[in-house]
């Protein structure tokens, strides 16, 4: 058996606290995730899962510190690497999207000058034609209409979904084998957020590279993911592929969460609100939830297509 793309063993993650030396954020984490493979990692605000994705790129804060554990890319411990060799990595053979694109997009910026960086980083060398026909097909490749007249475009002349398309583009400019979406579609109403799912898994089944997809919505988990990692205080509560963790959950919290996906008669303001306040979730009553086989949000098994 192949050796996964990305490995996380015992990942712990630490950050000071007035009261006492520190305090611990993630709890002994460990998973893998195999190349064209797409892991979903789910839970409320504050269990753990940003922090891991951050932790994987070397992106925390400067407080914030993995205490021990190991995160190995393609065979190489990420941690033990110098901070030359980790820029070599990041934006080339993985990269990061987040949940608010005009956070990561330069406002002063074009388009093309933006996805331009992103190419002369890891190589130098390129002539400015390529970059101009890279660009665009780039811009085509996330399925964006008229890409010639978007790459002059800045930003704020964009929409939301066709931001975060650009900020797919760039992300994948280099060909990743990791992509890391930390919550992209939760600020894009329904509708433009299924087309980005879909973008997503495209890609992924394309370019057969690996996605790591971070979430609080479970009706997004179950369009997109192979398995699913639930976490929660910071632990990994519960792993299973997409369909036995709707069919079959295990773990009394995962069930929760399952309890609170919308239905016809349930609003997702009021989901957005459960998610964000564990206690709620925690006051759930016990009885029947919905199972894989009689909610419209999950997509049909293998073979299906994936409009189901």
């Amino acid at each position: 058996m192949s050796e996964p793309l990305l490995s996380v063993n015992n990942l712990v993650i630490q950050f000071p606290a007035r009261d006492k030396d520190k305090i611990t954020v993630v709890h002994d984490v460990s998973f893998h995730v195999n190349q064209g493979e797409v892991v979903a990692i789910v839970g409320e605000s504050g269990s753990g899962k940003s922090m891991t994705s951050l932790a994987i790129m070397g992106l925390l804060k400067s407080e914030g510190e993995v205490a021990s554990g190991a995160i190995h890319f393609q065979g190489r411990n990420l941690l033990a690497l110098p901070k030359n060799e980790r820029r070599k990595i990041n934006g080339k053979d993985m990269t990061m999207i987040f949940q608010e694109p005009m956070s990561s997009l330069n406002p002063m910026l074009r388009i093309k000058t933006q996805i331009a960086e992103a190419l002369k980083i890891h190589h130098p060398d390129i002539s400015k034609k390529a970059i101009q026909e890279k660009s665009i097909d780039l811009l085509r490749q996330v399925e964006i209409n008229n890409a010639e007249a978007v790459a002059n475009r800045f930003p704020h002349q964009l929409s939301g979904g066709m931001r975060q398309r650009v900020m797919i583009a760039i992300a994948i400019a280099n060909e990743p084998q990791l992509l890391i979406a930390d919550e992209p579609t939760t600020a894009l109403d329904v509708t433009i957020q299924k087309q980005i799912l879909s973008l997503i898994k495209n890609l992924n089944r394309k370019n057969e590279m690996g996605v790591v997809f971070i979430t609080h919505d479970l009706s997004v988990v179950a369009d997109i993911a192979d398995r699913v990692l639930v976490m929660r205080q910071g632990k990994i509560v519960e792993e299973a592929t997409v369909f036995e963790l709707f069919d079959n959950p295990q773990h009394p919290y995962t069930i929760r969460l399952l309890k609170a996906m919308p239905t016809l008669e349930t609003d997702t303001d009021t989901i957005d609100s459960l998610m964000d306040d564990p206690a709620q979730l925690e006051r759930l009553e016990d009885g029947p939830f919905q199972t894989i086989s009689d909610t419209h949000f999950v997509r049909k098994k293998a073979g299906a297509d994936d409009e189901g």
